[in-house]
């Protein structure tokens, strides 16, 4: 009988010191972090791995989750400071850094960080127009992380990072936007257009402009040479002057004789060669020709002397006066000339 009571009693210290050590051995997970509670106060912390605490005495108060977390914020209605209505959400991210304070400072963690961030969205948002609101998405994230980062610092969270989801205003508004936007792409448009024609006439100008001074510029050098060959021309023909001048001056007949001839063969030659005329009768006569001609032999055997085969060329013929005919040899197909030359070397008597 007493045997038997005292293997209970063993039984029993047994079975208490291994619920004693099942009690105040604890075990932390990686990424959370326990607070420990000593008849309801709060002691430390308990890091991930083996803790042991004091059964019956101390307690595990809140288990916390240290890892970052991400919480939706949900679609809310904002007013933009140029009263335009648009719906908004959003999402954040943040972290605990202080178990203790996020256990102890504030109750229902998420649901305040939620809200938290729904007046800041409201607040922020509020300050802006809805073009700027549209276009400054990055702008707003960064005003919303540091306004809500600084406001949940006591309670021992970070928050890393705030993202706008969707900005969505009223139906009604996006149409505006959509005939505002073409308007605006229209009106690009025919600025380019407008900048594109008034390029092209600007270059059409410049080409004319450019045209016009090579135009010059080559009127002028065509100009330039031929006022140069007038002036050789008309040395060329002072110098023939001047030869004939001293010609006459020394007596020379012959000279004479030969420039007149020359003369009127030039314009024999160019009456010839006209083709708006059948018959030509001009008052000269031919006999003036002939005796020309007959001074250009004269000049010929004085300069080239006797033929080359030693016999002496016939003499040339006389000049007479009245009314002769060119020969059809010497006339173009189907033009008849009738000239009439005036001696030049007949006296005053001749008629």
């Amino acid at each position: 009988m007493d045997s038997s009571g005292f293997d209970i009693f063993v039984i029993a210290a047994v079975v208490l010191v291994i619920l004693t050590l099942v009690a105040g051995i604890k075990t932390v997970p990686q990424g959370y972090r326990y607070t420990v509670e000593r008849f309801g106060r709060y002691t430390r912390t308990l890091e991930p791995g083996l803790n042991i605490i004091t059964p019956f005495i101390e307690r595990i108060g809140a288990r916390m989750n240290v890892m970052e977390q991400v919480l939706d914020i949900p679609t809310q209605e904002v007013i933009t400071k140029d009263n335009a209505s648009v719906s908004s959400d959003a999402v954040a991210f943040y972290q605990v850094l202080n178990a203790a304070q996020a256990a102890y400072q504030i109750a229902n963690l998420e649901f305040a960080i939620q809200n938290l961030t729904m007046t800041n969205i409201r607040s922020v948002m509020g300050s802006m127009d809805l073009d700027e609101l549209l276009s400054n998405r990055d702008a707003i994230n960064d005003r919303l992380l540091r306004v809500v980062d600084e406001a949940v610092g006591p309670w021992g969270i970070k928050v890393t990072r705030i993202e706008i989801k969707d900005i969505a205003p009223p139906k009604d508004l996006v149409t505006s936007m959509a005939r505002q936007m073409k308007a605006e792409r229209e009106k690009r448009a025919q600025v380019l257009e407008a900048e594109g024609s008034r390029n092209a006439q600007i270059l059409r100008a410049e080409g004319a402009k450019q045209s016009a001074i090579l135009e010059a510029e080559g009127q002028r050098e065509a100009a330039f040479r031929d006022a140069e060959a007038r002036e050789r021309l008309a040395e060329a023909e002072a110098n023939a002057t001047r030869m004939v001048s001293e010609a006459i001056a020394a007596g020379d007949i012959h000279a004479i004789n030969y420039f007149i001839a020359q003369k009127y063969t030039e314009a024999l030659a160019d009456i010839g060669k006209a083709t708006n005329s059948k018959i030509v009768l001009m008052p000269m006569e031919a006999s003036s020709l002939i005796g020309s001609l007959g001074g250009i032999g004269a000049i010929a055997r004085e300069v080239f002397g006797r033929d080359n085969d030693g016999t002496t060329p016939p003499p040339a013929p006389r000049a007479t006066t009245g009314r002769s005919s060119v020969p059809p040899s010497n006339r173009p197909s189907g033009q008849t000339i009738n000239v009439t030359v005036p001696n030049p070397f007949a006296g005053p008597t001749d008629k």
